[in-house]
C-alpha cells in the first residue's frame, strides 16, 4: 500500500462540510480484498481492538486495504479524544487506486493519524509490532498542543451558536470572528478594542493601584522597593505582615504572602527577583482570595480560589498525598484541563516548612496542608463559583476598576473573608487587576456551576442581531466566470460598497489590485475574507482551489453556475466526466446559507439538478422564458431572469422589472449571447443581495467590454476599419460560444489567432479548432508560453489535427510566439475583416494589440 498526495481540505469540500485529510492510496491486487490477507482482520483488531466494524452488520462486501487506512485514522483520533465521525473511501477510475477521506478537528493531528494508520495496517499484515498506547498518547499529547485552550475555545463555541464564522490567525490564541469590515479579533480573552495603554497599566500593578485608589476602590498600601534592606523598611513602614510580588508578574509567579520576618522577607525578594527587577511591597489582606470578572461593563462571573493543598489522612506522607490529588484526571500540565497539576517545587517545599513539615510528614487525619501561599489555578489551585453571592456593592467595585484601568474582559482579584458584604465593611480590597484574564475558573470551576463566559465576550463584541459576515458571492462554472464577478463587483460598488474581489486576474480591493494572477483559489479569497476595508466579497471560486483544500468560507450568501461543460480540465484529479464536474462544482451551491440563494443556469442540464442539493432559494435564468425549467418555475412564482422583446426581464410572481439590453453595452444590443447570460446571472445575483434597482440599472449601463471592466472578455478594438476581438476563451464551450457571437457581426473575411492549453485532454484541444474551421477562413496558430507539462509541438499538432476537413478554413499557420502571431494577423486585415485573437497572455497581449491599435490610429 502506498499512500501519496496528502491533502488537508480546510473548508467545505467535494466530500462533506468538514474539515478533512484526503490521501491518494495505491493497493496492490491482493490489498484490494483483505480476505486474501490470511489473518489480518485478526491481527488488525490484536493490536487495535477498538476499532469499528470494517463493515455494516450483515454484508459480505469486499474491503480494501484503503478502506481499513480510514476507518483506523478515524478512530485513532476517536479514542485520543478528538470529536470526529466522517469518513470515506472512494475508488478512483485507475484500477487499485482509492481516494480516502477522513475528518479532523486540528489538521496536524489528522495528518498524524493517518501517518499511524498506515503503520498499524502495515503492523497488521507484516504481523510486525504496532504500539497502541505509544500511538494514542502522541494523538493526543498533539492535540491538546495545538487545539485551542478552554478560555480560547468558549469564546469560539459562543460565537458559533450564533453563526458567526471564525478563522484562527496564528497556531496560538489568536481569533479572528467574522469577515472584512465586520470582522473582530481577540487574543485569547483579550478583545481587539482593549487599548495596549490599558495594557501596559495593567502590568504596572503600582500604577494600577494607584488609578484605583483615585476611583475610590479599596486597595492595599505598598510601595515599589529596589533592594531586600528597602523592601525590610517598606514593610515596617507598612506594618506587617506584608506581600512581595513583581511589579509586572502574572499567574502567581514570584508572589510571597504573609510575610512576617526578615527572614521570610529576603527569601521572598529573592524569589520575586527571579520573575521581574522591580518588586513591590503590599499589606497583606487577610481572608479569602476571590476572582472577579468583569466583560464590558457586567460582572459575569466570579469564583473563591484556593491554594493547592491536602487533607491529611494519618497515614500517608504529604508526596503521597499530592500524588492522589494529582490523579485526578481533570489536573494536567497545561491548559487544556480545568484544574493544574499541584507542583512540588522548592515553593512547595518553602511552603511546607512554615506549616513545621517536610515532604515526607505523615499529618494527621483531618490536617490541612496548604502546598503554597497563592491561590492561582496556574500552580494548582481549586475554585469554586461563588457567583450569585457577590453583593451588589462588590460587582460595582469590579466593574469600577475594570473601567478605570480601561479593561474590555478584566480579572479582579480581591482579597476579604466573604464576598456577601461591601469590602470596605470588613477592610478587604482590590490586589490586582489582570488583562486577558483565564476563563477556565468560571467555565470549569472545582465546584459549583460553570458560567457562559464565552457567550457574554461574544455580547460584548457583537450586538443582538450581529453576526460579524458580510455578503459573499462565489461564482462558478465552466464560462463566463471571471466577467460574471467583474460585473457584480462593479453593480455592488454603485451602491457604494467597497468590494472584495477575486478571480484569474488577481485580488482587487475596492478597485485596487493587491495581487495578481491567478487568484481563483481559496487563498485568495481568504485573504479578502480578512481585509478590513471589505463590505461584500465576489469569489470566483475554480475547481482547482476546490480540490486542493475546499472553499475559503463556511457558508456564502449567493452561489451562481454559470454553466458546466466538457472542456473544463476534465481528466485531472479524478474529475474524468462532466457528472464528476457538476457535483464538484454544486459544492458552493450546497454550501448557501439557510436564507441565501442559487443562481442557475436553467437551460445547462447539468446544471438544473442542483437545485435539488441548495437549503436556501433559487433564481433560474436562460434566454427563454418558454423553456421546461424557466415555466415551471415562473408558474411557482419564484424568481427567473430571461430575455423578453428586448429586454432583459428579472420576474417574481406578478412583479416584473425590465431592462432594454440597448442600455446594457456589455452585449452589443443583444448580439453576444454568452454576455446576456452573464448579466442575466449577475442580474439575479445582486437581486438576491436587495441591491435597489434604480442602482443596478445604472451600474448595467456604465460597464463595457473594454480591457478595463473585462480583460480578456470579447473585448472589441477597431483597427483600420477591422474589427479585432480578444478574448481569454480557451475551451470548446467557449469557441461554440464566440463562433455564434461573431456571426452576429458581419465580416468581409475572418481569421482566428489559437494556442491550445496544454493540461486540457488530447481531443477537447483538437475540438477547438474542429469549431473555428468551420467558422473562420484563417486560422493562426501559436504555441503558449507555458505548454503544462506537453512536449515542445505537441499542443500544435493536436490543433492541427482539429483543422483536418474544416468545412471553411483555407489558410493555416503555425507561429511560435504569441506576439508574432498576433502581428501576423493584425497585418493582413482590411477594413471589413474581422479578427478573433484568443490570447494567452492576457494583459500582455492586450497592452500589444492596443499599441498597434493607437499607432495605426495617429
Amino acid at each position: 500500500m502506498e499512500v501519496s498526495r496528502i491533502r488537508a481540505l480546510r473548508g467545505p469540500n467535494l466530500w462533506s462540510h468538514h474539515t478533512s485529510i484526503e490521501a491518494v492510496v495505491n493497493c496492490t491486487p491482493e490489498e484490494c480484498a483483505i480476505t486474501t490477507l490470511e489473518g489480518f482482520e485478526a491481527r488488525l483488531r490484536a493490536r487495535f481492538p477498538a476499532i469499528s466494524p470494517l463493515q455494516p452488520t450483515g454484508h459480505d462486501d469486499k474491503i480494501t486495504l484503503a478502506h481499513v487506512l480510514g476507518v483506523a485514522a478515524l478512530d485513532l483520533q476517536a479514542q485520543a479524544g478528538c470529536p470526529v465521525t466522517f469518513r470515506r473511501t472512494a475508488p478512483t477510475v485507475d484500477n487499485g487506486v482509492f481516494q480516502v477521506v477522513v475528518e479532523y478537528s486540528e489538521e496536524a493531528v489528522g495528518r498524524l493519524a493517518l501517518e499511524l494508520s498506515e503503520a498499524l495496517c502495515l503492523a497488521a499484515k507484516n504481523d510486525t509490532l504496532f504500539n497502541l498506547q505509544q500511538a494514542l498518547s502522541q494523538l493526543s499529547e498533539l492535540d491538546e498542543d495545538v487545539r485551542l485552550g478552554p478560555s480560547t475555545g468558549s469564546i469560539v463555541d459562543a460565537a458559533l451558536a450564533r453563526n458567526i464564522p471564525y478563522r484562527r490567525m496564528t497556531e496560538g490564541s489568536m481569533i479572528m470572528f467574522g469577515w472584512g469590515s465586520k470582522q473582530r479579533r481577540i487574543q485569547a480573552a483579550e478583545i481587539d478594542s482593549t487599548s495596549a495603554i490599558s495594557e501596559a497599566i495593567a502590568q504596572d500593578k503600582q500604577l494600577t493601584k494607584m488609578l484605583l485608589a483615585t476611583a475610590g476602590v479599596p486597595v492595599p498600601l505598598g510601595r515599589e522597593v529596589t533592594t531586600p534592606e528597602d523592601a525590610w523598611a517598606a514593610a515596617c513602614e507598612i506594618g506587617l505582615p506584608v506581600v512581595i510580588k513583581p511589579k509586572d508578574g502574572n499567574q502567581g509567579k514570584g508572589v510571597t504572602v504573609n510575610i512576617s520576618t526578615r527572614e521570610q522577607l529576603v527569601a521572598a525578594y529573592t524569589a520575586a527577583s527571579d520573575f521581574g527587577d522591580e518588586i513591590l511591597v503590599e499589606r497583606y489582606l487577610p481572608g479569602n482570595d476571590f476572582r472577579l470578572l468583569v466583560v464590558g461593563n457586567k460582572l459575569v462571573a466570579a469564583s473563591r480560589r484556593d491554594p493547592p493543598h491536602v487533607v491529611g489522612d494519618g497515614k500517608h506522607t504529604i508526596r503521597e498525598l499530592v500524588d492522589q490529588v494529582n490523579s485526578d484526571p481533570r489536573r494536567g500540565t497545561g491548559h487544556s484541563t480545568s484544574l493544574t497539576v499541584i507542583r512540588f517545587d522548592d515553593i512547595a517545599l518553602a511552603c511546607l516548612a512554615t506549616q513545621g513539615f517536610v515532604a515526607d510528614s505523615v499529618p494527621p487525619y483531618g490536617q490541612r496542608v496548604t502546598l503554597r501561599h497563592n491561590a492561582n489555578l496556574s500552580t494548582g489551585g481549586s475554585a469554586t463559583d461563588v457567583t450569585d453571592d457577590v453583593h451588589p456593592e462588590v460587582a460595582e467595585r469590579a466593574v469600577a476598576a475594570a473601567q478605570m484601568v480601561g479593561l474590555d474582559i478584566c480579572g479582579v482579584d480581591m482579597v476579604c473573608d466573604s464576598i456577601l458584604h461591601p469590602l470596605e465593611d470588613q477592610g478587604g480590597g482590590v490586589v490586582e487587576v489582570n488583562a486577558a484574564p483565564g476563563l477556565r475558573m468560571h467555565l470549569s470551576p472545582s465546584y459549583g456551576k460553570g458560567r457562559p463566559v464565552g457567550e457574554a465576550i461574544i455580547s460584548t463584541m457583537f450586538g443582538e442581531h450581529e453576526n460579524g459576515r458580510i455578503p459573499i458571492v462565489a461564482i462558478t462554472g465552466t464560462n463566463g466566470k471571471t466577467t460574471t464577478v467583474r460585473l457584480i463587483t462593479h453593480l455592488l460598488a454603485q451602491k457604494g460598497l467597497r468590494v472584495g474581489m477575486t478571480n484569474t486576474d488577481g485580488v482587487y480591493i475596492a478597485g485596487q489590485r493587491i495581487d495578481t494572477g491567478d487568484c481563483s483559489g481559496p487563498k485568495s479569497a481568504r485573504n479578502v475574507l480578512q481585509h478590513p476595508d471589505v463590505d461584500a466579497a465576489v469569489l470566483e471560486t475554480a475547481r482547482g482551489g476546490m480540490l486542493r483544500e475546499g472553499l475559503a468560507f463556511d457558508r456564502c450568501d449567493v452561489a451562481v453556475v454559470t454553466n458546466i461543460g466538457s472542456g473544463d480540465h476534465l481528466g485531472l484529479n479524478y474529475i474524468t466526466t462532466v457528472n464528476d464536474l457538476a457535483v464538484l462544482k454544486r459544492v458552493i451551491v450546497q454550501n448557501i446559507s439557510d436564507n441565501g440563494m442559487a443562481v442557475l443556469n436553467a437551460a445547462d442540464p447539468n446544471v438544473v439538478p442542483m437545485a435539488n442539493h441548495c437549503r436556501g432559494a433559487v433564481t433560474f435564468f436562460a434566454a427563454d422564458r418558454d423553456h421546461p425549467v424557466m415555466a415551471t418555475h415562473l408558474a411557482q412564482g419564484r424568481r427567473a431572469v430571461y430575455v423578453e422583446d428586448g429586454c432583459v426581464v428579472a420576474a417574481e410572481g406578478s412583479q416584473q422589472q425590465r431592462i432594454p439590453l440597448a442600455d446594457i453595452p456589455l452585449t452589443l444590443q443583444g448580439t453576444i449571447g454568452f454576455q446576456v447570460e452573464n448579466v442575466m446571472a449577475s442580474i439575479a445575483a445582486v437581486w438576491a443581495l436587495n441591491l435597489p434597482w434604480d442602482v443596478l440599472r445604472r451600474g448595467l449601463a456604465t460597464f463595457s467590454n473594454d480591457g478595463n471592466n473585462a480583460a480578456g472578455r470579447f473585448n472589441l478594438f477597431n483597427f483600420r476599419g477591422a474589427t479585432v476581438i480578444a478574448d481569454y476563451g480557451h475551451n470548446p464551450d467557449a469557441m461554440l460560444a464566440l463562433v455564434r457571437a461573431v456571426e452576429a457581426m458581419p465580416a468581409k473575411r475572418r481569421t482566428v489567432v489559437i494556442s491550445g492549453a496544454g493540461d486540457r485532454r488530447d481531443e477537447d484541444i483538437r475540438e477547438q479548432t474542429r469549431i473555428l474551421g468551420d467558422a473562420f477562413d484563417e486560422v493562426v496558430l501559436f504555441q503558449d508560453a507555458c505548454q503544462r507539462g506537453r512536449a515542445d509541438g505537441e499542443v500544435l499538432a493536436l490543433l492541427r489535427e482539429g483543422l483536418t476537413g474544416a468545412k471553411r478554413t483555407r489558410d493555416m499557420h503555425e507561429i511560435h510566439g504569441e506576439f508574432i502571431a498576433i502581428d501576423l494577423a493584425m497585418d493582413k486585415l482590411c477594413e471589413g475583416d474581422l479578427c478573433l485573437i484568443l490570447v494567452d497572455q492576457v494583459e500582455e497581449a492586450l497592452a500589444h494589440i492596443r499599441a498597434r491599435v493607437e499607432k495605426a490610429a495617429a
